[in-house]
C-alpha cells in the first residue's frame, strides 16, 4: 500500500510538472511559459553551494535541492564572479542591497524592478517603489528593465526594435498567487516579450531577468538548456 501510494504521488507530480511549462506563440515568435502556483508550489532563489561557491549550473542546483524540481531558470543579472548586480535576498537574508540609480546596460534602463516572494505570494515591484516601502521578502532578486509597469509597457520599448535576443522574464498576477516565468525559444525584442505578458498573460507588472544567457531547466520536458555558468537561479518545487 505504501509503495502504491508512492507510485501514485510520483505519477501526480510528473503530470503536474509536465503541465507547468507550455509553448505559446505570440507575434510569430515562440515562447515557453512556465507557471508557478503559489498555493501548491514554492519559489526559491539559490546562489551558492554549502561551501560558499556559486552553484552555477542546473546540475549543481538539482543536487542541492531536496524537493523534486518542477522547473528552474536563471534569475537576474550578475557580475563576472557571479555576484548579483542588484538586490538579492535568499531565505530572508539580504546578500546584496537594492540599486535605484540609473546606469549602463539593461539593468540601468529605469524603471527596473524586483521579484519579491513572500509566504503564499509573489510580486513584481518597481525598484524605487520597493525601496520607499520595502516588503518583507523571503526571496528577492532585482533586474531590469521592467517589461510592464502597472499595465503599461516600458516607455523605451520600440515595436520595430532591431535588437532581438533569447530573453527570459517573470510576471505575477495581481493577487500574487501565480507567477509566470517566460523564456523565448528564439530571439525576441523587449516589445514582443512585454506584449506577451500584457496581452496574452494579462499581467500588470513583469520584469526582464536576462538575455543571451537565458536558460530553462524543466525535467518533465527533458529540457536542460546548456550555457555559461549562472549567478542567481530561481527554482520552483512542489510543497
Amino acid at each position: 500500500m505504501v509503495r502504491a501510494a508512492g507510485l501514485l504521488a510520483g505519477m501526480l507530480f510528473a503530470a503536474t510538472a509536465a503541465q507547468a511549462c507550455e509553448q505559446v506563440t505570440h507575434r510569430d515568435r515562440s515562447f515557453t511559459v512556465c507557471t508557478a502556483d503559489l498555493t501548491t508550489q514554492n519559489i526559491a532563489l539559490r546562489l551558492n553551494r554549502s561551501d560558499g561557491m556559486p552553484l552555477g549550473s542546473f546540475v549543481a542546483l538539482e543536487l542541492a535541492t531536496d524537493a523534486p524540481v518542477v522547473f528552474a531558470m536563471n534569475a537576474g543579472m550578475y557580475h563576472a564572479d557571479r555576484r548579483p548586480v542588484g538586490l538579492y535576498i535568499e531565505e530572508g537574508t539580504t546578500i546584496r542591497p537594492i540599486v535605484t540609480r540609473a546606469g549602463p546596460g539593461n539593468f540601468g534602463l529605469l524603471p527596473n524592478g524586483v521579484l519579491c516572494v513572500r509566504d503564499g505570494r509573489a510580486d513584481v515591484i518597481e525598484s524605487r517603489a520597493f525601496a520607499a516601502d520595502p516588503p518583507a521578502c523571503r526571496q528577492a532578486t532585482q533586474s531590469g528593465p521592467m517589461l510592464v509597469i502597472d499595465g503599461a509597457l516600458h516607455p523605451r520599448f520600440l515595436p520595430d526594435s532591431p535588437s532581438s535576443k533569447i530573453r527570459n522574464g517573470v510576471g505575477a498576477t495581481s493577487d500574487g498567487k501565480i507567477a509566470y516565468f517566460v523564456i523565448s525559444d528564439q530571439p525576441v525584442t523587449f516589445y514582443q516579450m512585454a506584449t506577451l505578458y500584457r496581452d496574452v498573460l494579462g499581467v500588470r507588472n513583469a520584469l526582464f531577468l536576462d538575455g543571451s544567457v537565458s536558460r530553462l531547466y524543466a525535467p518533465a520536458l527533458k529540457r536542460a538548456d546548456p550555457g555559461r555558468q549562472m549567478g542567481p537561479i530561481v527554482v520552483v518545487t512542489e510543497r
